[in-house]
């Protein structure tokens, strides 16, 4: 099965890895942390300013693949702080319309550059 990649200036890769890879209809997002891609440093604030940062940075990359958030049908958040979830999830839930996608959310013990919070996403060009 072929696969696509897509990438946008609107968000930062720090690895060797593509931002979002396309295969059968879906389009798997890699994981995205808050750093805003026109400084490559962490958004200052707490987890509700890295989650919108996040978000924004998973809407640039649908956008890429010529997407929104519309098309999302699965997430996984991951929090390095679980007392952080009220907060993240009501950024969250603004940028989701329902029906919402799926979601699982782990607690980790660290994320890269000290992040606070990091969201993957499954899109679907089946969905919105």
């Amino acid at each position: 099965m072929a696969r696509k990649t897509y990438a946008s200036q609107g968000a930062s890769v720090i690895g060797p890895y593509s931002q979002a890879v396309e295969s059968g209809g879906l389009v798997y997002l890699s994981g995205q942390t808050p750093i805003d891609p026109a400084t490559g440093a962490l958004v200052p604030g707490g987890v509700a300013e890295q989650t919108t940062q996040v978000l924004k940075n998973l809407s640039a990359v649908l956008d890429a693949a010529g997407l929104s958030l519309d098309h999302a049908i699965k997430t996984t958040v991951f929090l390095t702080d679980m007392s952080n979830f009220a907060a993240m999830n009501l950024v969250y839930e603004s940028f989701f319309a329902s029906p919402y996608p799926a979601r699982s959310t782990i607690g980790v013990r660290e994320l890269p550059k000290g992040a606070l919070v990091e969201i993957e996403l499954i899109a679907s060009r089946d969905a919105s």
